[in-house]
């Protein structure tokens, strides 16, 4: 193995990171009907940047980063060569809390000037450092590198000659038990110009091949019959580079569409297909109750009826009386509802930014940071939604106090604790992925300083509405519940109707999951917005459709199997989770195991909160509106 080009067997092995998503962006556009952005349009703050010839180009490192580990690293934990300072960018919140960690590099590129076997510097090599190499090439680790804001891509060869990129390159491969070392890289980047509209060059593309080398000196270095650096026989390391600029028709404002390749289009196509049909069978169920049973009941109950009819009366009029007595943990539940709608608020408006091409790939981080403002700001929907159903179960005089410290601190609270313990545990293997206290602490301040008074203004507001009017009054003496079948209790009737709803997401899970674990580009957001309204319908129809099914049982306890039978596909999503881990991952260490579990519980929960949330509030009106049409004495 005289060469170790990307591309030969090991390479394949490693199950690379794609970069995937839409051919151009055409597709997204069609799903939202063209609505979308023109391509000439460039980004507030995100203009290009126009390079004379012979101009320094900065060349930046960014994290090493694995698939397999999940652990991000310094790039300067490896021994690379440094610059004389090393100097970090500075980063936004969602950079820091993904661990980026953007720093300078010793590479000298000059726009339009081709380099050959340049040499960069020699480094020793001891014993750790060997040690270090061998657990990171064991682990597939990748560097990554940015140029004029664009990541270093290596380019494969799929079997049918079609070209695919992968984000980064591997620190070095395995072969037979030896340790080779890439440390001559071929910096191929493609620059565009229009002198018509600018002057100088704009840069659209950087790709990296990077070779093993293990000559002594920087003639040897280049030459075709050098043979590979084989860690174990040598104690030096000598880093060179080439620079190859070539012209690319690729304007500027296209640059990232060979990165968001993608086949598979039509996969979303017929997830989305099926979703709808699911979503049809649901509303044809929902129409039939409506119409159907519902009118018929209706028509029945608003009768005059005999003495004798009004002994036989059966179904969900008898329970008229307790329909909306107060549930067990009332409290919990009401808090339950105002998080989720706290969630759905924050994705709702993320969606609607990202649609609009705001939160593209270039923006590193722009989308975790946007999600973590918006969860902050829409603390106000979640105070003033629990608010409301504290009122609705216990009246004017109700804990409204306690239900609301219970919205700003129960679920937000946790969710802080898991990632709390969770980034020790990465600060324990000196991973860079762990956030720092100064930013534990940023966080504290958007929980405590911002999102806690929103809760409490939005609470506020909540109670100074009057009560939600309910059509029938709450009878003294609860009724008793007749003995159900087994298929009829409120455990089975809602695992299975979180089975709907999470078919509907099926397929754009595996997508979102493969971008967060496998570290590929998700831009499928018009894909993503078609998804959202098409669970939120789905979960407002299956709870709207068991909770008359129970009712028509004379079983009136049903606040609670409204919010599970559309919030239990969070399970679904969990165990689909587990399912994912097995197949797709190759995590063995009990750290990086530990924080996929943590994230995906915290995903499923805010999952859980969306969809029960949605449940809970269709049932509700659905009920308040067919007690509002029959007479009752």
């Amino acid at each position: 193995s005289a060469h170790l080009h990307p591309g030969g067997s090991q390479c394949e092995k490693s199950k690379p990171r794609m970069l995937s998503i839409p051919h151009g962006r055409h597709r997204w556009l069609l799903a939202l009907a063209h609505v979308g952005v023109a391509r000439a349009f460039y980004l507030p703050g995100f203009s290009p940047q126009e390079y004379q010839d012979g101009e320094q180009v900065d060349l930046k490192v960014n994290k090493l980063t694995s698939v397999k580990t999940q652990l991000p690293y310094a790039y300067y934990s490896l021994p690379y060569c440094q610059p004389k300072k090393i100097m970090e960018s500075v980063e936004n919140l969602g950079e820091t809390l993904m661990g980026d960690m953007i720093e300078n590099s010793p590479y000298e590129i000059k726009m339009r000037v081709n380099e050959t076997c340049k040499e960069l510097c020699k480094v020793k090599l001891g014993d750790a450092q060997k040690d270090r190499f061998r657990s990171m090439i064991e682990d597939e680790y990748l560097v990554n590198w940015m140029l004029d804001n664009l990541p270093a891509a290596t380019r494969y060869r799929r079997p049918g000659g079609e070209f695919t990129y992968m984000d980064g390159f591997l620190v070095g491969i395995m072969q037979n038990g030896h340790y080779f070392i890439h440390n001559h890289v071929t910096l191929d980047i493609q620059y565009h110009s229009n002198p018509d509209k600018y002057e100088g060059y704009r840069i659209v593309g950087f790709e990296v091949e990077p070779r093993s080398s293990g000559a002594k000196d920087v003639a040897q270095a280049c030459s075709p019959n050098v043979a590979a650096l084989d860690l174990d026989k040598q104690d030096e390391i000598l880093y060179s580079y080439d620079v190859r600029w070539t012209y690319s028709e690729v304007p500027w404002a296209s640059r990232w569409d060979s990165y968001l390749k993608m086949t598979g289009g039509q996969i979303h196509w017929f997830a989305i297909l099926n979703s709808l049909l699911i979503l049809v069978f649901l509303s044809g169920m929902v129409a039939m109750i409506m119409l159907r049973t519902l009118h018929r009941d209706i028509t029945q109950y608003n009768e005059v009826a005999t003495a004798e009819e009004a002994r036989e009366e059966t179904g969900w009029k008898l329970v008229h009386g307790d329909v909306f007595r107060r549930p067990r943990f009332s409290t919990l539940l009401a808090v339950s509802v105002g998080s989720g709608m706290q969630v759905l608020g924050m994705s709702v408006v993320t969606l609607f930014f990202a649609v609009l091409g705001l939160l593209s790939p270039a923006h590193r981080g722009s989308l975790l940071q946007s999600m973590m403002l918006l969860f902050t700001l829409m603390g106000i929907l979640a105070g003033y939604t629990s608010a409301r159903f504290c009122k609705v179960f216990e009246g004017d005089e109700g804990r409204w106090k306690f239900t609301t410290l219970m919205t700003a601190f129960l679920y937000p609270g946790l969710f802080f604790t898991i990632f709390f313990l969770l980034n020790l545990c990465i600060w324990g293997v000196k991973s860079s992925g762990a956030v720092p206290f100064t930013t534990m602490f940023a966080l504290l301040v958007l929980w405590f300083g911002v999102s806690v008074p929103l809760v409490f203004f939005g609470a506020y507001a909540g109670f100074r509405k009057p009560a939600i009017e309910l059509p029938v009054k709450v009878s003294a003496i609860p009724r008793a519940i007749p003995e159900q079948a087994w298929f009829s209790q409120p455990l089975f009737t809602s695992l299975v109707g979180g089975i709907l709803p999470f078919g509907a997401i099926f397929t754009e899970l595996f997508f979102i999951m493969s971008s967060i674990w496998l570290h590929q580009f998700y831009y499928l957001f018009g894909f993503l917005a078609l998804v959202l309204v098409i669970l939120l319908v789905t979960c407002a129809e299956i709870s709207i459709a068991l909770t008359y099914f129970q009712l028509t049982a004379e079983d009136y306890t049903w606040w609670w199997t409204s919010f599970f039978a559309s919030g239990s596909s969070a399970l679904y999503v969990f165990l689909y989770s587990v399912l994912y881990f097995s197949s797709r991952l190759q995590i063995d260490k009990i750290v990086s195991t530990l924080l996929y579990f943590g994230y995906m519980f915290i995903i499923s929960t805010l999952f859980m909160l969306l969809t029960g949330s949605i449940g809970t509030l269709a049932a509700f009106f659905f009920v308040r509106a067919i007690y509002g049409s029959i007479k009752v004495d």
